[in-house]
């Protein structure tokens, strides 16, 4: 059997994986997904459905076409989440007032007491992912995250 000698190194050019902007975002998404996980823990939620919440209790009442498009889920993940919030009891969906075809999601009275808990433990997810930075520092990457994820 001929065995091939294949060289261990590529010619990457200067090409470093470890500088690039999409493996960097990888590391920090895992990094501040850990963070979540172990302070979500009170409430038992992802953070599809922590957006969901928060967005709603902000908003008081709102479509679930909306609320998809405020937080950048898809229809379907949307329909899942607001599904599973149902059946928790913490979302309600009720007639819209203009448009009686129409439904409009809002928190349940329960659901309205998980969301001042999980707001505490977002603050708290907050402050510990960004803790490795200066005021200043967390900032600006708060502001650069705005402009790439408009």
């Amino acid at each position: 059997m001929n065995r091939v000698n294949v060289k261990n190194e590529l010619p990457l050019g200067g090409y470093c994986l470890e500088d690039q902007i999409g493996f960097l975002l990888r590391r920090a998404h895992q990094f501040a997904s850990a963070i979540f996980q172990e302070n979500i823990a009170p409430v038992a939620f992802t953070p599809q459905q922590f957006a969901s919440l928060v967005k709603i209790g902000e908003l008081g009442e709102v479509s679930q076409n909306e609320l998809g498009r405020l937080i950048g889920m898809d229809p379907a993940t949307t329909q899942g989440v607001v599904s599973r919030m149902v059946e928790r009891a913490y979302v309600s969906r009720v007639s819209d007032t203009r448009d009686k075809r129409r439904l409009r999601l809002c928190l349940t009275e329960e659901g309205r007491i998980v969301v001042i808990e999980a707001i505490a433990a977002g603050r708290k997810i907050t402050r510990k992912t960004l803790s490795n930075l200066d005021a200043g520092e967390r900032e600006n990457l708060v502001s650069l995250l705005r402009k790439l994820a408009p």
